[in-house]
């Protein structure tokens, strides 16, 4: 059983251990710059929570709240340790994360921007209904941003 939780003292050592695999690290910020991201971001109500898969830490997850248009969430950063990837975890966990978020419903969608080069991340977004916005980042033109409408 998948369950996202919030970071505290108790167990932010632990989140901060996480890591994926050395051909991931392009992709993804490491446990502990997601967490500084947090931080960071605090005035636009980032949160990042973990994430567990019967009781023991495999990932970790950071949501920012984006007001200029198109207003959204945004799901800045998401990771499952390497040693608990292709258990579909990853997937079940961006479930629950889309969950929480239409309950909240602030926003009617949430965006993503991932590497053109991570087919994994991509298939795994696209699984769960996320689909090419066609829009592309000056910033950012190896990405593809992808957004989630809610119903």
């Amino acid at each position: 059983m998948i369950a996202l939780f919030d970071i505290d003292g108790d167990n932010f050592l632990a989140v901060r251990a996480l890591s994926v695999r050395e051909d991931q690290r392009g992709f993804l910020d490491s446990a502990t710059g997601i967490l500084a991201r947090g931080y960071a971001y605090r005035g636009c109500r980032a949160r990042v929570w973990g994430v567990a898969a019967e009781g023991e830490i495999v990932g970790l997850a950071l949501v920012k709240d984006m007001d200029e248009e198109p207003a959204c969430y945004d799901l800045q950063q998401f990771m499952i340790d390497a040693r608990f990837q292709n258990r579909g975890y990853g997937s079940e966990a961006l479930r629950l994360i889309l969950a929480r978020l239409a309950e909240e419903r602030k926003y009617g969608c949430v965006e993503v921007c991932v590497k053109k080069t991570d087919a994994g991340a991509l298939r795994v977004y696209e699984k769960a209904g996320f689909t090419d916005t066609g829009y592309i980042d000056d910033d950012a033109p190896d990405c593809i941003n992808l957004i989630y409408r809610f119903d």
